[in-house]
């Protein structure tokens, strides 16, 4: 961290489900705003290089914190910690997606509900998690990731399809209810696979993210479709 008398000027970016594609690059995409990082994944080990590349390229500060986004209790405390090392995010980004292929007549109840808690709940967790401290401050920036299937569903993707139709519906519905304090709620629907060298590469797709956080009080886009 820097010296004291800049503390105060240093503001975070916490990325729940930070892998090596649109996690990786809209990582980087903050901390070139100046954004110091929070990466938040169930194997914080694996990220120690980003967080190196993030701190070369960038200089500014990256740490990578254990969070299972299925589990409550592993969540909160990844959130928790983050919190008092980088103090209250100015931006949230939850980039989490689990799934297994199945078609809707064969894929299991308890794999439904699982991928339910992980790709859903797990989000809604995350922004109450943060919104209170961005509700007092009167601003802050919450986003998720969605996809193109809550839009075009698939049936060999039925779990997933289900999951990214109800987290565009929570984008909405915190967006309502966390607009008025100043809040920013939205998502990037990503409507096709990502790839880098294509026009699907994570490091484009990222500046959508930024985009959206940039837009002021009065102008808040709740979704951004990449397509």
């Amino acid at each position: 961290m820097t010296d004291s008398g800049s503390e105060t000027q240093r503001q975070s970016c916490v990325i729940v489900g930070a892998g090596p594609g649109i996690g990786k690059a809209v990582a980087m995409a903050f901390a070139a705003e100046g954004y110091d990082i929070a990466l938040l994944a169930r194997q914080p080990a694996r990220l120690q290089s980003m967080c190196a590349d993030i701190d070369k390229k960038t200089g500014r500060t990256a740490r990578a914190y254990a969070a299972d986004a299925s589990d409550e209790a592993s969540l909160m405390k990844g959130l928790d910690a983050a919190r008092a090392d980088l103090g209250d995010p100015a931006v949230l980004v939850y980039n989490v997606a689990t799934f297994e292929i199945g078609r809707p007549m064969v894929v299991s109840s308890e794999q439904v509900l699982d991928d339910f808690r992980t790709n859903v709940v797990g989000a809604l967790i995350a922004a109450r998690s943060v919104a209170p401290a961005m509700i007092q401050r009167g601003s802050g920036t919450i986003l998720f990731t969605g996809g193109g299937f809550a839009y075009e569903p698939a049936a060999d993707y039925a779990s997933l399809s289900m999951d990214k139709a109800a987290l565009r519906s929570l984008t909405y519905t915190l967006a309502q209810d966390l607009g008025t304090h100043g809040v920013h709620v939205a998502t990037v629907t990503v409507h096709g696979f990502v790839q880098r060298g294509t026009k699907f590469d994570p490091r484009h797709i990222a500046e959508a993210y930024v985009q959206l956080h940039r837009q002021p009080k009065g102008h808040f886009d709740i979704e951004t479709v990449y397509k």
